[in-house]
């Protein structure tokens, strides 16, 4: 539920635009040099000296991207951001301001939107980005939110989705296929809700996939590692709408095939067990599943030595001709053709 039914509402017809605006970020401070002005002009005023500036940008609207009947406002803010960041950190950058746009109906009381953007204040801080504008408006179908994430990065670090070749290692970050599985324990819960609105579920054994689902994060911190390890990536995209069509990206604008390993693809306990119950096949959720929000790369194979048995990377795959095509080579080593059969928003119901 949005909030409490005996909880004083605040409308916001009362404070008007400005006075929402200022309302909701008095709060947030400026940790960047490079935020020379934030919020309050016509303009933001961004100083990046010899840097490149990196930036993307994603739109989310309720009832296609989330469902408020199961994720907590302050949990949505948090994800608007870190989906936004995964962007910039997909391209071996590092993330510094964001804009955050929101159009809300008369529905949402000011007390519900305080925590959307709890949540967003909490990812600022945690990924240590400066929120420096963005825009409010009414909406008649809902609440949609706009954020646009911006960075930056030496040219020669940045990491394209073109630019890997033949026998280069194919890596992910964490494990793939929570989000997904979450989202599938959520949408049970749902509808056990609509029968018996009393029932109270227990989200506990599921907390793991759960959280991946309302509560992603980004991974700030394989950038990092990566220049620690003297690894250059030589293609990099972040895993939004599943493992198969985003290693699809990679072979389309770097011209090769690719050889993706089932035994290799890394799986959470839970994930396994929560496929098991919902009789679904657990590499079929981490093809297609997405929303994991893990980076997916490619390195040299020389760079073997420095990646093999860190816990952060699993090494999944290589790159082939193109003439060879992408294909899932399975337990039982048959060779399956890759079909991109993640997220589409257009896609009829």
């Amino acid at each position: 539920m949005l909030e409490d039914k005996n909880q004083e509402r605040t409308s916001l017809e009362k404070l008007g635009e400005f006075g929402l605006i200022d309302h909701l970020t008095k709060e947030f401070t400026m940790q960047h040099e490079s935020t020379l002005k934030g919020i309050g002009d016509d303009a933001a005023i961004l100083d990046f000296k010899d840097k490149k500036t990196v930036l993307s940008t994603d739109l989310l609207i309720e009832g296609v991207h989330f469902d408020l009947s199961y994720v907590p406002l302050k949990h949505l803010g948090y994800k608007a951001v870190v989906v936004n960041l995964s962007d910039i950190y997909a391209m071996n950058a590092t993330a510094t301001q964001i804009t955050v746009s929101i159009a809300v109906s008369n529905r949402f009381p000011l007390e519900a939107i305080e925590e959307l953007y709890a949540g967003i204040a909490l990812a600022c801080k945690k990924f240590k980005v400066d929120l420096i504008g963005g825009d409010t408006t009414s909406s008649t179908t809902g609440l949609l939110i706009s954020v646009t994430a911006i960075g930056e990065a030496n040219e020669k670090n940045i990491a394209f989705r073109k630019g890997t070749k033949p026998n280069d290692l194919l890596v992910v970050t964490g494990d793939l296929g929570g989000a997904y599985m979450g989202l599938q324990v959520l949408e049970r819960e749902k509808e056990v809700f609509k029968v018996n609105p009393n029932s109270q579920p227990d989200l506990e054994p599921y907390s793991y996939i759960v959280e991946r689902q309302l509560k992603p994060e980004a991974r700030k911190d394989i950038s990092g590692l990566l220049q620690v390890l003297g690894v250059q990536p030589t293609s990099m995209i972040d895993i939004s709408d599943g493992l198969s069509s985003e290693i699809l990206h990679l072979c389309k604008n770097s011209e090769v095939g690719c050889n993706l390993f089932e035994e290799k693809i890394p799986l959470d306990p839970t994930v396994i067990s929560a496929c098991e119950e919902f009789n679904i096949d657990s590499t079929m959720v981490a093809l297609s599943g997405g929303e994991d929000y893990e980076l997916l790369f490619t390195v040299d194979q020389k760079d073997f030595e420095k990646i093999k048995g860190n816990p952060n990377l699993s090494i999944i795959g290589h790159m082939t001709d193109a003439s060879e095509g992408a294909h899932l080579i399975t337990r039982a080593n048959t060779k399956i053709p890759l079909t991109a059969q993640g997220w589409n928003s257009f896609k009829s119901e």
